[in-house]
C-alpha cells in the first residue's frame, strides 16, 4: 500500500502538456526546440527586378519579368497585387506588397514599398546559416590564376590501324 501511494504521489508531480511547451512554442521542457515549417508565399521581388519594369509595357511583358501576380481581382482587372511573405525559423518575418496598375493592356504605374530590398540584402536577411571560422574563398584573383601550373600537354596519339577484316562496299548508286 505504501508503494502504491508513493507511485500515485509521483504522478502528480509530472508536468502537464501545457507545461511542456511555452506559449510561444519555442522550447519543449526547456531543452528541445521544435522544427517549424518555413512558409514562403508569393513572388520575391527585388529592386533589380522592379527597375526593369517601365510604364507602357504590355501585361505579358510585366508577367514575364515579375511572374504571375499572387492576387488578381475580377472586379479590378487593371490591378495586379504581388504579395510576398516569408516566415523562417531564426529570421524575422517579412511582408511586402507591390501593386501594378494597368490602363488597358499597358502598365500605368507600379507602387513599390520603400523597404524593397536589393537581391543581396534579401539573401542576407533570410540567411540563418552562420558559419564558424573564416569564410572560404570562392574565386581566385588574376595573379593567383597566372601562378597556377599549366596542365601537361597530351602527346599526339598516332592513328590506329583498323583491326579485323577490312571490307570494301560497292557504291550505293549505280554509275552511269
Amino acid at each position: 500500500m505504501t508503494a502504491l501511494s508513493a507511485l500515485l504521489g509521483g504522478c502528480s508531480s509530472l508536468p502537464s502538456l501545457s507545461d511542456l511547451t511555452s506559449i510561444t512554442g519555442e522550447k519543449m521542457m526547456g531543452i528541445v526546440t521544435p522544427y517549424r515549417v518555413e512558409v514562403v508565399q508569393g513572388n520575391v521581388l527585388t529592386k533589380e527586378l522592379v527597375a526593369k519594369v517601365k510604364p507602357g509595357m504590355p501585361r505579358a511583358q510585366v508577367r514575364d519579368l515579375l511572374g504571375s501576380p499572387l492576387l488578381t481581382d475580377a472586379f479590378h482587372e487593371d490591378r495586379w497585387d504581388y504579395v510576398f511573405t516569408i516566415q523562417r525559423q531564426g529570421a524575422l518575418p517579412q511582408n511586402r506588397k507591390v501593386v501594378a496598375l494597368f490602363d488597358g493592356d499597358k502598365l500605368k504605374s507600379l507602387e513599390v514599398p520603400d523597404d524593397l530590398p536589393a537581391e543581396r540584402d534579401f539573401v542576407t536577411a533570410i540567411n540563418t546559416f552562420k558559419p564558424t571560422g573564416p569564410v572560404p574563398k570562392l574565386s581566385l584573383s588574376e595573379a593567383e590564376r597566372k601562378a597556377l601550373p599549366l596542365p601537361p600537354k597530351a602527346a599526339a596519339q598516332p592513328a590506329q590501324e583498323p583491326t579485323g577484316a577490312v571490307r570494301t562496299y560497292p557504291p550505293l548508286e549505280p554509275r552511269s
